[in-house]
């Protein structure tokens, strides 16, 4: 036996996951709420505690973890035009496993500097022109953030032809600056794989210091990635296959969890139809939106303001005093449902929450009269065969009627333009084994791969 403990240190729950690698078998999982606000390590013993009541005590060969406490991973983008760089710049954070909190494009203000600052984001990721285009931009931009004296970690990764004044900018202002290759080097190609490099290399040497975990290090040994870098890792393991053990396919995959609700699709998301040209930025094969207005808690609030003035009038029709279940729900973070209500509250958010974070990750088709005919085009992908589509986090798994979750994420006929999936099966993550996983395939990509498919459970 040679027993793995993958550790998984959350906003709202600390989660722990005993795999043998030899046997490539799951010994069982355990969790405990979260306490970042006093002192991380507690949470962690008393979910240690629990697995070892549970499944027995076991001399763990490595201990490794990943992490999203203390409001994940902060990030700022910044590009030249919103619909290229600024997006590029967007979707390199999100593969990184961040959360993008503010987003800025063309000439940056002094009012904005000041809102990084303020905002207390962990990097800036700093883009803007494809290779030998548009040069002034991010030179300004560069400037403004030394002259607001910004200290936390930055990253250009815009067009090359600027990288030796970007460099001599960051030295001029004692910035604390890295360069890496353009996410957009080409109009409408995106290349993030090294942005993202860099982002988990300041994440594992800095990150994990600010947001707690230096206080359990002796006990564990190493800090990888961010969870939902983990929990992609895991998603793209499961649709590709490894070797001889085949994957899944094309999948999407919800988490929706107290604060955000992210999204993963892994596939090409091409068009399905020969009359449909594709348009706009290229699509990564393994993609991750992630919602910051939309959570079970924290976010309750959020929910609400995507709903019509419409939608409000039938939940009140329904008896539902939506307003007041959120407000409840953003001040008791740790509420757990007591009765058949709570639950079908809880069930309204997560479907809300799922609905919207579909539309804003899938592709949609876009019609256009020209002198030959209408024209058909696909801006993002095309999700409509996938094979499976994936949930967890707590309100999915624990939920009586996960598939009236699950089904928002499908093709709705209010919305025909959304590329949504159409004939696909339900599976649930019940035993939160996802960024473990990710965690383990760094070493043991097989055994994590036939784990997920033993452990996931077709609903």
């Amino acid at each position: 036996m040679k027993p793995y403990l993958l550790v998984d240190f959350g906003s709202t729950y600390t989660k722990l996951t005993a795999v043998d690698v030899d046997a490539g078998t799951l010994l069982g999982t355990a969790s405990h709420f979260s306490t970042v606000e006093e002192d991380i390590s507690i949470g962690y013993h008393s979910a240690l505690k629990q697995l070892s009541e549970k499944f027995g005590k076991y001399d763990f060969f490595k201990i490794i973890a990943c992490s999203s406490a203390a409001g994940g991973l902060k990030m700022a983008a910044i590009g030249l035009v919103e619909e290229l760089t600024v997006e590029a710049a967007k979707r390199a954070c999100f593969g990184a496993g961040g959360k993008v909190d503010l987003v800025f494009s063309h000439y940056l203000t002094i009012g904005e500097v000041q809102k990084i600052i303020d905002s207390h984001i962990d990097i800036v990721l700093l883009a803007g022109g494809t290779d030998g285009g548009n040069s002034d931009v991010v030179i300004h931009n560069a400037k403004m953030l030394g002259t607001g004296k910004v200290t936390v970690p930055i990253i250009y990764a815009g067009n090359k032809s600027c990288q030796d004044e970007i460099s001599s900018i960051f030295t001029e202002y004692g910035l604390n600056g890295f360069i890496c290759d353009n996410i957009m080097p080409r109009l409408n190609v995106l290349e993030i794989e090294k942005a993202k490099d860099i982002i988990r290399q300041i994440f594992l040497q800095n990150i994990i210091v600010a947001k707690g975990i230096k206080q359990i290090e002796s006990e564990i040994d190493e800090v990888m990635l961010p969870t939902p870098f983990a929990v992609l890792k895991a998603a793209e393991l499961l649709s590709r296959g490894y070797l001889h053990e085949n994957g899944f396919g094309d999948i999407v995959l919800c988490d929706i969890g107290g604060a955000t609700t992210d999204v993963y699709s892994i596939g090409n998301g091409y068009p399905k139809r020969a009359d449909v040209v594709l348009k706009g930025l290229e699509e990564p094969f393994a993609k991750r939106t992630v919602e910051g207005d939309l959570g079970m808690r924290w976010s309750a609030e959020g929910v609400l303001q995507t709903q019509s003035e419409q939608d409000l009038k039938l939940f009140a029709e329904q008896g539902m005093d939506i307003h007041l279940e959120a407000k409840y729900r953003h001040d008791h973070v740790d509420m757990v449902p007591k009765n058949a209500k709570d639950e079908a509250v809880d069930r309204v958010f997560a479907e809300i929450c799922n609905d919207v974070a579909m539309s804003r990750h899938v592709g949609k088709m876009e019609m256009a009269y020209t002198p030959m005919g209408m024209m058909y085009f696909q801006v993002g992908k095309d999700l409509s065969e996938v094979n499976y589509v994936i949930g967890t986090g707590g309100v999915v798994i624990h939920d009586s009627q996960p598939t009236a979750i699950l089904n928002k994420l499908c093709f709705n006929p209010k919305k025909p333009l959304e590329l949504r999936p159409k004939k696909t099966k339900f599976m649930l993550d019940k035993q939160y084994i996802l960024s473990a996983m990710g965690l383990l395939s760094l070493e043991y990509p097989e055994i994590a791969l036939k784990i997920m498919k033993k452990n996931l459970e077709l609903i």
